[in-house]
C-alpha cells in the first residue's frame, strides 16, 4: 500500500500537550492521528459529537447550579448520604414501585 505524508500546523502548546497525553497512552502523535482518520472513515464522519448546546453554558453557571443542588441536599437532609445510602434508597423505591404494579 502506498503511503503519503500529511502536514498540518498547530500551536506548540497543543502539540506538546497532545504528545504528552498520547505518550501516557503508549502511542505517538502520528499513530493518534492515523487512529483519528481511520475512525473518521469507519463512522463516515467526525468520530465524536460536534453539537452546539441549545443554551449558553458557562463554568460560572455550572458552579451556581452545583451550589443550588448542594443547598437543596442540605435542606432535605441528604447532603451526607454515601453512595451505598443512595443506592439503597433507589433499590427500596424500585421494590416499592414493583409492589404497586
Amino acid at each position: 500500500m502506498a503511503t503519503s505524508i500529511v502536514q498540518f500546523r498547530i500551536d506548540d502548546d497543543l502539540k506538546n500537550e497532545a504528545t504528552a497525553l498520547y505518550e501516557k497512552l503508549g502511542i505517538d502523535l502520528s499513530t493518534a492521528m492515523r487512529m483519528f482518520l481511520k475512525r473518521s472513515v469507519t463512522v463516515n464522519g467526525i468520530p465524536f459529537s460536534m453539537v452546539l448546546p441549545k443554551e449558553n453554558y458557562s463554568a460560572t453557571k455550572a458552579l451556581e447550579f452545583m451550589d443550588e443542588i448542594n443547598k437543596s441536599a442540605s435542606e432535605n437532609g441528604v447532603a451526607e448520604m454515601s453512595l451505598d445510602d443512595i443506592n439503597n434508597e433507589i433499590s427500596a423505591y424500585r421494590k416499592e414501585r414493583r409492589a404497586r404494579s
